[in-house]
């Protein structure tokens, strides 16, 4: 669905200029974006190495298990059903502080592992999300962020004067994000009807 979607928008486009005369500056704008874009990845390399390095540092050292332990009331509180010292703690803990450091690449690798973890966890595996997952999935929608890494590394890449005063903003609107859907996703589970009864299974 989403490609008829940029179908659409970049037909129009290119109908709407032709009709205006402004095919020119279509392609002109196309032609500036391709080279910002690559300027800007290339910007990126450096910040997103070291860090995909650390976290990497951090698995095969053992951090995980430190970073988990730390985490593990939090995660408790959270993902109620996951087993004490279960190996899917260390990968939502990784995940989740990845996230809050602005490091959405790093941070997919374990959120791939931590869900894939938290499947095996599924008692309907075949068709039903968990709780456990459907929490994970608002958290990391709504994630925090104490540093916006990346944000703050395009800023930069694009000359900003000040690219580091967008950390306030950030840790203010994605608090509030994490707060709101933690709370309406605890509500929805504790409201939600019982599957024999979605299905008119009473019994």
């Amino acid at each position: 669905m989403i490609n008829y979607i940029w179908l659409f928008f970049i037909v129009s486009s290119v109908i709407i200029s032709l009709l205006n005369n402004k095919i020119y500056d279509v392609f002109n704008s196309l032609l500036l974006s391709c080279e910002q874009a690559v300027t800007i990845s290339i910007g990126l390399i450096g910040i997103m190495s070291f860090w995909l390095g650390l976290m990497k540092i951090a698995e095969v050292s053992g951090m995980l298990q430190l970073i988990a332990k730390i985490f593990s009331p939090v995660i408790r509180f959270l993902f109620p059903n996951v087993p004490k010292n279960h190996p899917v703690q260390a990968d939502i803990a990784m995940n989740i502080s990845a996230n809050a450091l602005g490091l959405g690449n790093a941070a997919t690798p374990f959120g791939i592992k931590a869900m894939e973890g938290l499947q095996e966890l599924n008692k309907n595996k075949k068709d039903t999300a968990s709780d456990d997952m459907c929490t994970f999935l608002t958290i990391n929608t709504a994630g925090i962020q104490l540093i916006p890494v990346s944000v703050i590394a395009i800023l930069a890449s694009l000359k900003a004067s000040n690219p580091s005063e967008i950390i306030v903003p950030t840790i203010i609107t994605t608090f509030s994000a994490l707060i709101i859907g933690v709370i309406f996703v605890k509500l929805l589970i504790k409201i939600k009807p019982e599957p024999a009864k979605r299905k008119g299974n009473k019994k």
